[in-house]
């Protein structure tokens, strides 16, 4: 799969923003670190990171006095002498980011369920997000849904952007969800960021056919109907549709019902090319990973034999074979 420019799509690189602290820079505010080894060992030559920290760019020292939310949504110090609210506020958001991995727990990078302080310093008795009755500093748009303050402003810039904290990708399924849709994203970045024509996003959707069906069909064919008039649409408004609609589609996590589908979708394309014990034998495993009794690696394992023939050019060339670097491991949990 390549670009207008001859770019192997394939390869391109997710830009990912993430916590500082989780690439093992010491700005927390104890001045310790907490180096995520999945960020730092395993993703780490697979992505370019973009590594910021809130605090110490508001100009908060490490070491430094803690900060909380307060039920109003200010962002102050344990004190509640100084109000960094502000500040954390007129912070530049990024763009360009295929994803985002925060620090869990924190006022200001936390995604969810991050606490929120009385004014005398005791906690509320729920997050936010589970109170709607608190009174709200609108100014500040107070009720992030349990967000720290810096996530939210990032995660209401970009609603489809994807993002875990660290805790949440100790989880082996939300790992490979997260990674899979990072590494789709770069392939649309690197498609969409430059020069391209219609052929090219026809070419694009083509290959991530499997890989949307999976996750969501009805998007899937949203998209479709966005590209079947991409020749005589602006070309602004179709790269903004189509990116709106595959991100959408990828944040729908994959589900063993649809990835079964999926897999037979890729059987009825190329079962007349094979012969039938291996016609057999690949129904058979879609079967067993749909009942739950092997991993969808041992299907797309097959699949994945069959295209390196050279003989099947349609299926060699679906991401869903390769969502992701093979040498990360990760496709065994759906």
């Amino acid at each position: 799969m390549r670009e207008a420019g001859g770019e192997d799509l394939a390869g391109a690189r997710p830009r990912v923003g993430v916590s500082s602290c989780l690439l093992g820079e010491e700005v927390r505010f104890n001045g310790g670190h907490k180096r995520y080894r999945f960020l730092t060992d395993g993703l780490a030559p697979y992505v370019d990171w973009v590594p910021y920290c809130p605090e110490v760019e508001i100009g908060l020292g490490t070491p430094r006095e803690a900060i909380r939310l307060t039920a109003a949504g200010r962002l102050v110090n344990r004190g509640g002498t100084l109000d960094h609210t502000a500040a954390m506020m007129a912070l530049p958001v990024p763009a360009e980011l295929d994803g985002y991995v925060f620090k869990a727990k924190s006022p200001s990078c936390g995604i969810r369920a991050i606490p929120r302080y009385r004014d005398d310093g005791v906690p509320a008795g729920h997050s936010v997000a589970a109170d709607h009755s608190v009174a709200a500093d609108h100014s500040v748009a107070a009720d992030h849904r349990g967000r720290g303050l810096y996530a939210g402003r990032v995660l209401d810039r970009f609603p489809l952007l994807a993002a875990e904290d660290e805790g949440r990708l100790n989880d082996a399924g939300l790992r490979e969800a997260f990674t899979e849709r990072i590494f789709a994203a770069a392939r649309l970045r690197a498609l969409l960021g430059g020069p391209w024509e219609p052929r090219h996003l026809v070419e694009f959707h083509a290959g991530h056919k499997l890989q949307l069906l999976a996750h969501d069909p009805v998007r899937y064919r949203s998209a479709g109907r966005i590209v079947a008039t991409a020749g005589s649409a602006p070309r602004a408004s179709t790269t903004a549709a189509y990116r709106d609609v595959f991100l959408a589609a990828m944040a729908v996590r994959a589900s063993r019902g649809r990835n079964a589908n999926a897999l037979l979708h890729a059987y009825s394309r190329i079962g007349r090319e094979l012969d039938r014990a291996r016609r057999e034998d690949l129904v058979g495993r879609i079967d067993a990973y749909r009942r739950g009794e092997e991993p969808i690696s041992v299907p797309v394992a097959l699949l994945a034999h069959y295209a390196s023939g050279g003989e099947l050019p349609w299926l060699a060339a679906q991401t869903y074979l390769r969502p992701f670097p093979g040498a990360l491991r990760l496709r065994h949990s759906v």
